[in-house]
């Protein structure tokens, strides 16, 4: 295994009081997109948009099981973790999620994310862009039920939607 100097802990996040006592928490979107695109563009140039792609949710399916792990952890039931996850969300200004449709049985979930922080106002390309909040999801899914999930985004604002849309199905 080769030497790792970012292997993810929330040390890497640091003391935001300390390091920006003027500044704060607070950063405009387009700074966290050109970081992304510009992540992105560098990526898909050096291994292809699908290696790309693996890689972003790859990222996001970790990031999705250490925030469950740093905010949700201490929760057992299903709709309280909806409702804490949803005013998360919306608070770190990630977005506005919407549970449209849970089979908690077959596993089986539709949700929605509005004002997506990844592309809300982006124009159509005629593909989607949230491959990261799909791993962002299955993480989360994943932690909470223990269960292994495939989300897929169904539809996007790149897509011509203004709402984007997933699918989460246990595997």
């Amino acid at each position: 295994m080769p030497d790792r100097n970012y292997k993810f802990s929330w040390n890497l996040i640091g003391d935001l009081k300390l390091g920006r006592p003027n500044l704060g928490s607070s950063m405009r979107v387009e700074v966290y997109r050109l970081m992304q695109f510009t992540l992105r563009d560098i990526l898909e140039a050096q291994f292809g948009t699908q290696k790309t792609d693996e890689v972003f949710h790859s990222a996001g399916k970790l990031a999705g099981m250490e925030f469950y792990k740093a905010f949700f952890g201490h929760i057992t039931e299903f709709n309280e973790f909806v409702k804490v996850l949803q005013e998360t969300l919306r608070e770190l200004g990630i977005g506005i999620l919407r549970v449209e449709q849970a089979d908690r049985v077959k596993g089986s979930f539709v949700l929605t994310v509005s004002e997506d922080l990844d592309c809300s106002g982006l124009p159509e390309l005629g593909y989607g862009v949230c491959v990261y909040d799909e791993g962002f999801i299955a993480g989360l899914l994943e932690s909470f039920t223990g269960a292994r999930y495939k989300v897929k985004e169904v539809d996007c604002w790149c897509t011509g939607g203004r709402t984007c849309k997933f699918t989460a199905e246990t595997e």
